[in-house]
């Protein structure tokens, strides 16, 4: 059993993905070829907002969406401590400062209502991260933002394909980020991401930071990196949309399933109602972690931990960051959660078997 099944994925797209890949290799366009203009406008329609710009990895896209809102040493940008590294790397890496606010204990995303006691004379940003595939209390967050005049990143290196109040993940704030590492819900074959946004001025910016900060060739106009999507991943992705919604679909279907099956036997990850969630984890919280681990194991279950150490807590960012309040849920949940397999190739056999072992496990 797989815990991210993307070898029967590529079964069921090879002629796509074999023939997109030939491509490239046949008119040797490697860097910023064809397919890139390609993908920006089939994701920018698919988000629907007005530019996409793809870059190197997500972490690169939260990176240049930083440094488009010019922030820098000195600044703060509010984040949540249970995530991934990536999100609060890119601020160290801009100078500022990772503000983390506390969680909720049953979506694992960031609690809007503790947001605004975080905001100090030297924010200059709210990142958000939807975590697990589903997005945070945007509308609340947006207007934290605008009473304070703070721009927000949506950190949706998980979410793309998720729903908001009838908006899609990536448009749901002045910029979105997402990933297309392998394992995420649109993955390519390598490293690969993308920002979405509708305005002008960060486009332009984000456009140029990408290419070493070029206005045109050999012309510098702004401090950049190389951050640019290859044209081979770019071929893979295009490929991969042809079926996206109908792996959003199933995401969705096994995921309400697990959710079922699991109802009063274990907590699992919540979703609200004014949104969905893509399900680039699925999530329970379990006790004595290790042992259920090693006994889903002995069955042939693989699981993973996502993420068993609050980033106010690792050591490369205890002495960058500052904590807003006590942060007991980050603390709790990152000794608790579980990730089970899911992908939109699970079937129900496979689900079934998982569900049993688990809860066999939980109980012994």
């Amino acid at each position: 059993m797989q815990f991210i099944d993307l070898k029967a994925q590529y079964r069921e797209l090879k002629n796509s993905i074999d023939s997109r890949i030939q491509a490239v290799l046949d008119h040797g366009q490697y860097i910023m070829g064809p397919e890139v203009s390609e993908l920006e406008g089939r994701l920018s329609a698919y988000a629907g907002t007005k530019y996409c710009i793809s870059v190197a990895s997500g972490t690169e896209a939260l990176l240049i969406a930083l440094m488009a809102l010019g922030v820098r040493q000195g600044d703060e940008v509010i984040t949540t401590p249970f995530t991934f590294v990536a999100t609060a790397e890119v601020i160290a890496l801009v100078g500022a400062t990772p503000v983390f606010v506390d969680v909720e204990a049953d979506t694992c995303n960031i609690d809007s209502d503790k947001i605004e006691a975080a905001i100090t004379a030297r924010t200059r940003a709210i990142m958000p991260v939807s975590l697990y595939g589903q997005p945070a209390n945007m509308d609340e967050i947006n207007a934290i933002a605008a009473k304070h005049g703070l721009c927000v990143i949506e950190d949706a290196a998980q979410s793309f394909g998720a729903h908001y109040k009838g908006r899609k993940s990536c448009n749901l704030s002045t910029i979105g980020c997402t990933s297309f590492f392998p394992s995420k819900p649109l993955g390519c074959y390598g490293d690969g991401g993308a920002i979405f946004t509708s305005d002008d001025m960060l486009a332009q910016a984000m456009k140029e930071i990408r290419v070493h900060g070029q206005e045109k060739r050999y012309v510098h106009t702004r401090v950049g990196v190389g951050g640019r999507m290859d044209t081979l991943q770019c071929a893979v992705v295009l490929a991969k949309l042809e079926r996206f919604d109908w792996e959003v679909a199933q995401r969705l279907r096994i995921g309400a399933r697990y959710n079922h099956l699991l109802s009063g036997k274990l907590p699992t990850v919540t979703q609200r109602l004014d949104r969905s969630s893509v399900f680039a984890q699925f999530t329970v919280m379990v006790e004595d972690r290790q042992r259920v681990q090693n006994a889903l194991s002995e069955n042939g279950v693989p699981t993973a931990v996502h993420y068993p150490v609050p980033l106010n807590l690792q050591l490369a960012y205890k002495d960058l960051c500052r904590s807003s309040g006590t942060l007991a849920n980050s603390d709790r949940l990152a000794d608790c959660v579980l990730s089970l397999p899911m992908s939109a190739d699970l079937d129900d056999a496979e689900q079934d078997i998982i569900v049993a072992a688990l809860i066999k496990a939980n109980r012994c």
